[in-house]
């Protein structure tokens, strides 16, 4: 495990995010099989990526991006039950960390690519976030080791520009150290969004902590780059994670101001 280098106060805002707001929860969501794919990017490459306001978030002097393809399964609102045929779908979403304007640790999302239209519309119109539609399967390859292989091609984009992960779990899954990598990367429970007013919004979830093993990936795929306007590393992934799932509370969007 790496040592993290952070100030006090940063990682004190980072262990308060785990504490459940006291405000209603707006809907609730499970989110399993997770994979968590990160490659190491020069800080100044990520920050010239980022809109005015945000500053890239770092660990050891390095920036990272992330894919994390996954299942969004049992969604729901606060105030009913599940629903056929909309509450399960998949979601793969290309993100890099970063302090917010209110100086808080998040995550901010280049895309979230999924299959159901219903979200790509509602997180666009309500959470301001970039969705796009996919085409997206997946499959258990081995059902006993939990090999998993992911598919997605956005719509609009020719077949080379899919996206195809084929992952299992490698070793025991445990609580990432406060200190970690692990804890950088996967503990994230803020997000923040842009309208089109420039006006800033921040998102909040909860969960209890990332149970979370190093994965076997025996596939893996970097076409997302290119589509957000990011640097393509290419070359493998520099760290590489799987969590088998958590159960999510979501919190309304909060508006950071003007």
């Amino acid at each position: 495990m790496n040592v993290r280098t952070d100030s006090p106060d940063l990682l004190h805002l980072r262990l308060a995010q785990r504490e459940r707001p006291a405000r209603r929860v707006a809907m609730y969501q499970s989110w399993q099989e997770l994979l968590f794919l990160h490659w190491r990017f020069d800080p100044e490459v990520i920050q010239a990526t980022l809109p005015d306001g945000l500053t890239v978030d770092t660990y050891d002097g390095q920036a990272y991006v992330g894919l994390v393809p996954f299942f969004m399964r049992n969604i729901r609102p606060w105030w009913g039950p599940r629903m056929r045929g909309i509450s399960d779908f998949l979601e793969i979403n290309c993100r890099t960390y970063v302090i917010g304007p209110n100086g808080v640790p998040g995550v901010w999302f280049y895309s979230l690519d999924t299959d159901s239209r219903l979200t790509v519309w509602g997180a666009r119109k309500f959470y301001h976030l970039p969705y796009h539609l996919a085409a997206m399967s997946y499959r258990y390859c081995d059902v006993e080791s939990g090999q998993i292989e992911f598919v997605s091609n956005r719509r609009g984009t020719s077949p080379e520009l899919a996206s195809r992960f084929v992952y299992a779990p490698a070793g025991d899954a445990m609580v990432a150290d406060v200190d970690s990598l692990e804890f950088f990367l996967v503990e994230r429970y803020i997000l923040f969004a842009q309208s089109p007013n420039h006006r800033y919004w921040s998102g909040t979830v909860h969960h209890s902590p990332y149970e979370v093993s190093f994965a076997q990936v025996d596939a893996w795929d970097d076409s997302l780059f290119p589509l957000n306007n990011l640097p393509c590393p290419e070359r493998p992934p520099d760290h590489a994670l799987m969590c088998r799932g958590v159960d999510v509370d979501v919190f309304s969007l909060q508006t950071l101001g003007s």
